[in-house]
């Protein structure tokens, strides 16, 4: 998290120096001689004068707010804590109070710091650290639409931190306002010329803005470097196909992959890119060449059956759709499928995640988005067709569809249900209504060709295999672009360029 105080000079000095002119202002000897004592570092002897005086007054938020600071300035931050939230039960607008919460709440990583600091701006609204400070907490919680608001209010404060300037960028380039993110990035660049996340970070945005060249610009000094990193190459390579330079782009990818033979993304690129420029097979041997190294890559089966589809070789296509699906379960889960079970936590603990759906269900029984989170995960388990927990994700399914006809996701889970089952043709009804409303589905493609598949009416099959190699290949684009966006979010943690 990025470092800030309050004030933008040591909280310490700056709650004493306030309060020693308040202290001023009534004429109090103890007080003074308190203030005078936290300045010179003596914290031990400040709350040995803090003893009699809060037993005096206990009611003074002045003296609670300084016992604060000893505690602080002595490591003891939980009584510091303890001592500021006293303050504020008196007085809940004692700014400096307010102040030294927020400052712990915040270095501890605490949610409680959020409502202190929207406090502090209701008092002081221009406060620029405290702006910079939700800034950084909304960007912690994915937030960034508001951490842009404070971000951009937080002035001149963010130029000695780094760190929360590539995070507002982030978020800029998360709400696809490029321009600004570019301008922010090249804030960074301008006063650290050598930071090289930033400067990835600026490519990115240059390539989200369309000005490839541009980014290749901005990339050459961390080409150049004698060992550049894989994350540099592939930025690199899109940056050049984008601007039409495709021997550079193919050059730069296939450098990237000597680097790293068991990067699976850049296999996927390298697809990609023989995609858009027909050349299917070569596509298909440099997959081979990652298969080879990843048997288990599901992206890659995946990635190799889009181009079978490209050569009319449906057959291919299909087994590597079907292998596909056998390694990796989630493929066949629509994206709300995947992003609600993450949220739920299966993918660590399927059991808790599970636990919580349950108790959700017990309060909310006519959910049907419960239902069908339910029965997600139940599938996802991959339990076997006829055992109880096949039959609970069954009866989950259907329950979530008749509660609500509209929601494609448990359709698709239902279809998917169905097929094990071995029930083809109410898997292929499920599939069917799903691509009414959602043409492009590609769980509902894929589970259709499977359930055809088994009926003696494949004629539709090729067709259906051409609109899913569509799909998935729209599908790898925006996946790409999250990729360079997840340069932007996730901290290098490697030191080449």
């Amino acid at each position: 998290m990025a470092v800030f105080t309050l004030r933008k000079v040591n909280l310490t000095l700056a709650v004493v120096t306030l309060l020693s002119v308040a202290s001023a202002q009534t004429a109090s000897n103890r007080v003074e001689s308190i203030t005078l004592t936290l300045r010179g570092g003596e914290f031990e002897r400040a709350l040995q004068l803090l003893q009699p005086a809060l037993q005096a007054s206990p009611k003074d938020p002045q003296l609670w707010t300084l016992q604060g600071l000893a505690y602080s300035g002595k490591g003891n931050q939980k009584a510091a804590l303890v001592s500021y939230n006293s303050a504020l039960k008196i007085a809940p607008d004692y700014l400096p109070a307010l102040e030294g919460a927020a400052q712990l709440e915040y270095d501890a990583g605490h949610a409680a710091a959020t409502p202190l600091l929207e406090h502090v701006l209701r008092l002081r609204p221009n406060e620029t650290t405290s702006h910079a400070m939700l800034a950084v907490l909304a960007y912690r919680k994915r937030d960034c639409a508001t951490a842009v608001q404070h971000f951009a209010q937080s002035g001149s404060v963010l130029d000695s931190q780094p760190g929360a300037l590539h995070e507002y960028g982030a978020c800029l380039m998360a709400l696809k306002q490029t321009e600004k993110a570019i301008a922010v990035f090249q804030r960074i660049l301008a006063a650290h010329p050598e930071d090289s996340r930033a400067r990835r970070g600026l490519a990115v945005a240059q390539l989200g803005a369309e000005k490839p060249n541009d980014a290749i610009e901005t990339l050459q000094p961390l080409l150049m470097a004698s060992d550049p990193a894989v994350s540099t190459l592939q930025l690199a390579a899109a940056a050049y196909e984008a601007h039409q330079d495709t021997p550079n782009a193919v050059k730069t990818l296939r450098n990237a992959i000597v680097k790293e033979p068991r990067n699976v993304g850049l296999y996927v690129d390298f697809a990609n890119m023989a995609m858009t420029h027909q050349s299917f097979q070569t596509g298909i041997e440099m997959i081979n060449a990652g298969l080879n190294l990843q048997p288990d890559a599901a992206e890659l089966y995946l990635a190799r059956g889009v181009l079978y589809v490209q050569l009319a070789d449906y057959d291919r296509a299909e087994t590597d759709f079907e292998k596909a699906e056998a390694l990796d379960p989630q493929q066949s889960l629509s994206a709300a499928a995947q992003g609600m079970i993450a949220e739920e936590k299966n993918q660590n603990n399927p059991e808790e995640a599970l636990a919580t759906v349950r108790s959700k269900l017990a309060r909310k029984p006519r959910d049907p988005f419960l239902w069908y989170l339910q029965a997600a995960i139940l599938a996802q388990k991959a339990p076997a067709p006829g055992s109880r927990e096949f039959q609970q994700a069954l009866q989950s399914a259907k329950q979530a569809v008749t509660l609500q006809r509209s929601l494609l996701a448990a359709h698709n889970v239902l279809g998917k249900l169905y097929l094990q089952a071995g029930q083809t043709e109410l898997s292929i009804k499920e599939c069917r209504a799903v691509l009414q409303d959602s043409p492009a589905d590609q769980t509902a493609l894929y589970h259709l060709v499977l359930a055809l598949r088994r009926t003696n009416d494949r004629s539709e099959i090729p067709e259906l295999l051409k609109r899913l190699a569509k799909a998935r290949q729209d599908a790898a684009k925006e996946e790409a672009e999250h990729n360079r966006y997840k340069l932007l979010v996730e901290p290098s943690t490697q030191r080449k360029q």
